[in-house]
């Protein structure tokens, strides 16, 4: 007989993710923005009775965070890229200090609006660096496993945005509408101690002449594609009485900055890149339409509750808060297992599903349909984020994840200003049972090209399986 031969079993990999001490701060930083979108729904009557102006000009200070938002999540990726992230995630954090103190003594209106405008900017570096710093950490451990950080961020903006609507509600009882500017000092605070003491240092560069930063940093780019997202923002604002003068100059300003990036060394955005990347530029447009839909339905739903159905605002709250916690709580375990392809299809499927339940909504509706169909949508907010989230992180250059992050969060916004054009378009002065049903056409064309963007994008995604599915 020949000896037993003994083979050595191979060890298991052990795999690591991202400690809770790195992502903490992380999560913070990047729930900022979210949480002064929603927040500020709650104080707009409160604000306007305090200066004594109408609803037009307490409007302002939601646009005003919208385009701040929209130009500076892209703006602070490349502003990363240049300096680092760990050190413009601090930038924004004071950023968002100063925006609170600013907003906390305000005297007039225009103090106000400029401390909606500072809150954006400052609020807007926490997400695209917070990309940047959990990419960088993989980078350095190839065997780590970052979907549960990046699911973790995602849910974050979920959380926070949900509970903005009764956060505000609750902070305006204790002390009025000035204190939901207070609460940025202690929440910049902590992020500022946490970010110090738990994030590495950026690495070192060598420090770089002025002409070289500003080179760098494609301020040309960036001054046209903030004046083309401001000038698109009016325009997707005012679908139902266009301004054409404004429509040919978002388009001249288009046209110049694409030219302006093709042809500048180190553009601000790289439009070369997204063309040849139809992956990531599909994932873009698919974050458009699926934030379009899920804007459309928050607003538009919620309006038609309160006008058409009679329900109270306490009530339409009740209704529509088992969207959000659907949204956050079928998120956790695809984050959990990175499930990308599944996260868009499952979005897909509820856009269709969620649209045509809602033709069968008139103001004799029983209850609990109205609560249940809301659900859907929730699904699809919540995978929506997820899997688009996760695509992008593939998707995107290691050395472009910043402004690839920033983008896709501008591209949200994006979605959400056109729904309020849809919104304005079909229901005119009463949100009645004909315009719901306008708008919910509307929404099936729109979930029909969400299914066949989501088809394209899984061809794109390519044929190697991905991790934990």
């Amino acid at each position: 007989m020949s000896p037993a031969v003994h083979t050595e079993q191979p060890k298991p990999v052990q795999t690591e993710t991202p400690s809770w001490r790195l992502i903490t701060p992380l999560l913070l930083g990047s729930a900022l923005n979210p949480i002064n979108s929603s927040v500020i729904a709650t104080t707009l009557v409160a604000v306007g009775r305090a200066f004594g102006v109408g609803s037009a000009a307490t409007a302002s200070l939601v646009a005003a965070l919208y385009l701040a938002s929209a130009i500076g999540q892209p703006a602070m990726g490349k502003l990363a890229e240049v300096f680092g992230p760990r050190r413009v995630f601090l930038g924004g954090l004071v950023l968002v200090a100063l925006g609170g103190l600013l907003g906390t003594v305000a005297v007039n209106m225009p103090m106000l609006v400029a401390a909606r405008v500072v809150l954006g900017v400052g609020t807007s570096a926490g997400y695209p660096t917070a990309m940047m710093i959990i990419r960088a950490w993989s980078l350095e451990r190839p065997a780590g496993r970052t979907g549960g950080a990046l699911g973790a961020l995602a849910i974050a903006g979920q959380v926070t945005a949900a509970v903005g609507l009764p956060l505000g509600g609750l902070l305006i009882a204790i002390g009025g509408w000035r204190v939901t500017y207070v609460m940025n000092l202690p929440l910049a605070v902590i992020g500022l101690i946490l970010t110090l003491v738990w994030v590495p240092r950026d690495p070192r560069t060598e420090r770089a002449r002025w002409s070289s930063v500003v080179r760098d940093l494609d301020l040309g780019g960036l001054i046209l594609f903030a004046g083309t997202i401001a000038s698109l923002l009016y325009v997707l604002g005012n679908l139902e009485h266009p301004n054409w003068v404004a429509v040919g100059l978002c388009g001249v300003l288009l046209i110049c900055f694409v030219v302006w990036e093709m042809w500048v060394g180190k553009p601000f955005i790289d439009v070369r890149l997204i063309v040849r990347n139809r992956a990531l530029s599909g994932t873009y447009v698919r974050v458009a339409v699926t934030f379009l839909l899920n804007y459309t339905i928050l607003f538009g739903l919620t309006q038609w509750l309160v006008e058409s159905r009679a329900l109270s605002a306490g009530q339409t709250g009740l209704v529509m808060l088992p969207m959000s916690v659907i949204a956050i709580v079928i998120s956790m375990p695809f984050a959990r297992r990175n499930m990308i392809r599944s996260s868009l299809v499952v979005t897909a499927a509820a856009a269709i599903v969620g649209t045509t339940s809602l033709l069968a909504f008139t103001t004799n509706t029983p209850m609990w349909v109205l609560v249940v169909v809301p659900t859907i949508f929730g699904i699809m907010s919540g995978l929506g984020m997820i899997g688009n989230q996760a695509a992008l992180y593939r998707q995107a250059p290691a050395e472009n994840v910043g402004v690839a992050a920033g983008l896709m969060r501008t591209f949200m916004y994006l979605g959400a200003i056109l729904s309020s054009g849809l919104i304005s378009v079909s229901f005119g002065d009463n949100a009645t049972d004909a315009g719901l049903h306008s708008i919910v056409v509307a929404l099936i064309a729109l979930a029909l090209v969400l299914a066949v963007l989501t088809a394209t994008g899984l061809r794109r995604l390519g044929s190697s399986p991905l991790p934990s599915e």
